[in-house]
């Protein structure tokens, strides 16, 4: 049901049931007769066989019907390219009325939480089915408690905006990684996650880490390219591994391993990391002391980075995946340039220092951007980051940069408040998801080639490429247009929010004409801003006092 919701988004519960029931008809007969001719298709074909026999599909998906010509797996990419995230056609899940919701859930178990599965899934096209299937479990448990309750309507409305609010979090966080996988590929995607997965069970063998980590990047391929039974599958057989084996993994996932299987991956996913084990030794010795470290790097580049990746990560799980990679990505172009010398052990043995360069930066950038929310407030720090961000990319909508601009204020706020080992992976954590999302639209709509640079070039490099990006020296600023800068009586009359946004791109406009600004020219402007709105509000004739300032 999930997976053809997110593939049909505007049929109804009662067309996709049929094509269910055609489904698990044919899984069943497989499971009796494993040669049929029709048992011999991949999942991903049958799905998308049983998708293109429906009837007048043209009427209601016009050219996504054209996909049906194309041959796998060409074809499922065109599906794929036609899912619409939160669609206007479809409305949010609508709750049954209070006074009835917990009949019909106690009459009709099934059919209750199919319909909450089924609006899930087509209003969100790309969340992975596994993830659903715990937000259904989520919702059950809400009911089951809230239905004891003397009001069930208050009970689930605080349930339920916990379990939209971590929908949301873990929508965003998957098309990030399905966003990585596709654009830069198995390696990074690998090294990233091998980088977390080490943070997190810091007392694994590595060879266990290598050996989830291929079942991991297979998983997330299932899910990205909407093979969602193989994927949930696939999930589902890695989680009883990793319970089979919990001394092996982590102390902290015995809860999670307790739970139903549906609710056991999702768990598993967000539980703390594991202590890292004491006595842990020194790095420096094992790969910038040790006189045979170019054997290890020559005899087998790949395996031999991913043990430093590994032996890195798992010592600090205060820093993100993205910095680890940094350094890693530094001793590896180190060992490069040392392995083709005469005397590689002097080469590489005093790097400490240049190695750390990436890990100062990042605690400064932090540091300095944590300081400025601090004492300036939410609402100067974004017309800092407004500022910061229109010199760099002035092609961008005003309606954009001052979402982005929001957006990122929201991670200081989030972040800065945390404890100094969780601050850095927080913030650049989501700062990267930020960035990802801007790079997204870079591609239908290309900003400038600074920008495209940063998305391109370097995963691990993005944060600090877009940190150290300059003005946009070839931008040509639009002519003036005094209709930008015209004011009414709103300035006065509106409410404070709505006045506030109207201020903050008035902001981003001025800007995009002047992007050669200093800060002090900025600030005159603004003051005298401020000064004109305080002076002409309390006029009887607004207009008149707006046009003479």
């Amino acid at each position: 049901m999930i997976t053809f919701a997110q593939y049909l988004q505007r049929c109804s519960y009662d067309g996709l049931s049929k094509l269910v029931k055609d489904v698990v008809d044919l899984a069943q007969k497989c499971v009796a007769n494993e040669d049929a001719p029709e048992c011999t298709k991949s999942l991903p074909s049958i799905f998308l066989d049983e998708i293109c026999q429906v009837e007048k599909l043209r009427d209601s998906y016009g050219t996504m019907a054209d996909c049906c010509s194309k041959a796998d797996p060409e074809r499922n990419e065109c599906f794929l390219s036609f899912k619409v995230s939160q669609p206007d056609f479809v409305q949010p899940y609508q709750r049954p009325a209070s006074d009835v919701i917990c009949k019909e859930y106690q009459d009709n178990r099934v059919s209750f939480l199919g319909h909450f599965i089924y609006s899930v899934a087509r209003r969100e096209p790309f969340l992975y089915a596994p993830t659903i299937l715990s937000l259904a479990a989520d919702y059950e448990h809400a009911l089951q408690t809230c239905c004891k309750e003397s009001d069930v309507g208050a009970c689930l409305d605080e349930k339920a905006a916990a379990i939209k609010e971590r929908a949301k979090k873990v929508s965003v966080k998957q098309q990030y990684s399905c966003g990585i996988l596709k654009k830069f590929g198995e390696r990074t995607f690998k090294a990233d996650k091998l980088a977390l997965l080490s943070q997190k069970y810091p007392k694994a063998p590595l060879s266990e880490m290598l050996k989830i980590l291929q079942d991991i990047q297979g998983i997330y391929k299932e899910c990205c390219e909407g093979d969602m039974v193989e994927c949930m599958d696939d999930r589902a057989e890695l989680m009883t591994y990793m319970c089979s084996k919990q001394d092996v993994f982590s102390s902290k996932i015995k809860h999670c391993c307790e739970k139903p299987v549906v609710e056991r991956s999702q768990c598993i996913i967000e539980a703390d990391f594991d202590d890292k084990p004491e006595d842990l030794p020194s790095l420096v010795e094992r790969y910038l002391e040790d006189k045979e470290v170019c054997k290890g790097f020559e005899a087998g580049h790949d395996a031999f980075m991913a043990e430093f990746v590994y032996e890195y990560a798992r010592r600090h799980p205060e820093f993100s995946t993205q910095l680890i990679l940094r350094v890693s990505k530094g001793y590896e172009t180190l060992l490069e340039k040392c392995c083709k010398t005469d005397n590689p052990p002097e080469c590489y043995g005093n790097t400490v220092e240049m190695l750390h360069k990436p890990i100062k930066e990042t605690q400064e950038v932090i540091k300095t951007n944590c300081e400025l929310l601090t004492t300036q407030g939410e609402r100067d720090f974004l017309k800092a980051l407004l500022i910061r961000y229109t010199k760099k990319m002035p092609q961008v909508s005003t309606d954009t940069l001052v979402e982005i601009g929001k957006k990122m204020t929201a991670v200081g706020t989030k972040c800065c408040q945390l404890p100094e080992d969780r601050r850095l992976p927080c913030s650049e954590g989501y700062l990267s998801i930020v960035i990802q999302d801007m790079c997204r639209r870079q591609e239908t709509t290309p900003i400038n080639d600074n920008v495209s640079h940063c998305c391109s070039d370097s995963y691990a490099y993005r944060r600090p490429c877009f940190t150290a990006m300059g003005v946009d020296t070839k931008y040509v600023p639009p002519a003036f247009d005094p209709e930008m800068f015209s004011f009414d009586e709103k300035l006065c009359t509106a409410p404070p929010a709505e006045r506030e946004l109207g201020q903050m791109k008035l902001l981003v406009n001025l800007i995009k004409r002047k992007p050669q600004m200093t800060e002090e020219q900025i600030k005159t402007i603004a003051d005298g801003f401020t000064a004109m709105v305080d002076k002409c509000c309390k006029q009887s004739d607004i207009d008149t006092c707006f046009g003479e300032e």
